[in-house]
C-alpha cells in the first residue's frame, strides 16, 4: 500500500523572531540614549525662555540654587560667603571660565541676584543663566 505523497511546501522564513530581536535592540538603544545626557548641576526646575542659546565651554562651573535657596558649586554645598573663593579655586590658572547659574524657578529673585553679585567679583568669570525651552 502506497501512502499519498505530501504536497511540496515551499520553504518559508519565519520573521517573528527577527522582529523580536529588532525590538530588543531598538529598546536597548532608546534606553542607552536616555543616559547620555549629562546633568551638570543639581536637579532644579529651570525657568523657561524661548530665546535661550547653548554656550560653548570645555569645563563650565555650575552654581545651583535650589528651591530652598541652598547654593551648590559643582554639586557641593557652599555658603554665599565662600562662593567667590570657591569659584576662583575651581578656575585655577585659567584666565576665563564659564559659570552657569542653575536657579530653580521658585527661588527668590533677590537670592539669584546675590549669587550673581558674588560671582561678578571673580575676575574672568563669564556668567550664564541656565533655562529650558518652553
Amino acid at each position: 500500500m502506497r501512502l499519498p505523497e505530501e504536497p511540496d511546501i515551499p520553504p518559508q522564513i519565519n520573521i517573528v523572531p527577527m522582529i523580536d530581536v529588532i525590538f530588543a535592540i531598538l529598546t536597548f538603544f532608546i534606553m542607552s540614549t536616555l543616559f547620555l545626557t549629562r546633568s551638570e548641576g543639581l536637579p532644579v526646575n529651570l525657568p523657561k525662555a524661548a530665546s535661550s542659546q547653548q554656550q560653548a565651554s570645555s569645563e563650565p562651573i555650575n552654581v545651583t540654587v535650589d528651591a530652598a535657596g541652598k547654593i551648590s558649586v559643582n554639586r557641593k554645598s557652599v555658603n554665599l560667603d565662600v562662593l567667590a573663593p570657591q569659584v576662583r579655586t575651581l578656575m585655577g590658572d585659567k584666565r576665563e571660565a564659564l559659570v552657569i547659574i542653575n536657579a530653580d524657578a521658585q527661588v527668590n529673585h533677590g537670592q539669584v541676584v546675590a549669587v550673581m553679585d558674588r560671582l561678578r567679583q571673580v575676575q574672568g568669570a563669564k556668567l550664564a543663566i541656565a533655562t529650558q525651552k518652553p
